[in-house]
C-alpha cells in the first residue's frame, strides 16, 4: 500500500544519473513530483518519461521539479537520459531503498506510482493508476493547470 496524502515524505540522499548526490531536502519550497518506474528503456516507462519531457516547460512554469526513480543505477540511467533527451533528474535507487521508503516496492522494481510532495515536505497527492502516456499531463490537469 503506498504512504497517504498528508503524511510527510520520507527524505532520501541518492546519486541521480550524472552521479550527483539529490536529496528532498534540496527542493524545499518547492513542488516535487517524485514518480517512480519499474526500468529504464522499457516500452511503458519510456512514454511515461517521454510525456515529463514534452511538459517540462510546464512543470518548471510552475515552480516544480520532476525525479524520476527507478532500481536502474547511474548508467543505466545516464544512458536512458540521453537517448530520450529528458531534461529532468532520474534518481537510481538499486538497493531499493527509495522504493522500500515510498513503499512502492514491486519485488523487484519500482510501482508505477507517483508522489506530488509540496515545499514543506509533505505528500499533497498519490497518484497509484497511471497511464504511462498521459501521466504527465494527467498530473497538470489534476491541479488545474
Amino acid at each position: 500500500m503506498t504512504l497517504s496524502a498528508g503524511t510527510k515524505a520520507p527524505d532520501f540522499t541518492a546519486k541521480d544519473d550524472a552521479g550527483n548526490t539529490v536529496s528532498l531536502s534540496d527542493f524545499t519550497g518547492k513542488t516535487v513530483v517524485l514518480y517512480f518506474y519499474p526500468k529504464d528503456d522499457t516500452p511503458g516507462c519510456t512514454k511515461e518519461a517521454q510525456g515529463f519531457r514534452d511538459a517540462f516547460a510546464d512543470y518548471q512554469g510552475k515552480d516544480m521539479v520532476v525525479l524520476g526513480v527507478s532500481m536502474d543505477d547511474e548508467v543505466s540511467h545516464k544512458a536512458f537520459k540521453e537517448k530520450y533527451g529528458l531534461p529532468f533528474t532520474l534518481v537510481a535507487d538499486p538497493d531499493g531503498t527509495l522504493t522500500k521508503a515510498y513503499d512502492v516496492d514491486g519485488g523487484g522494481y519500482a510501482k508505477r506510482v507517483t508522489y506530488l510532495i509540496n515545499g514543506e515536505g509533505m505528500i499533497d497527492q498519490v497518484f497509484d493508476s497511471v497511464k504511462a502516456d498521459s501521466h504527465a499531463k494527467d498530473i497538470l490537469a489534476g491541479m488545474g493547470v
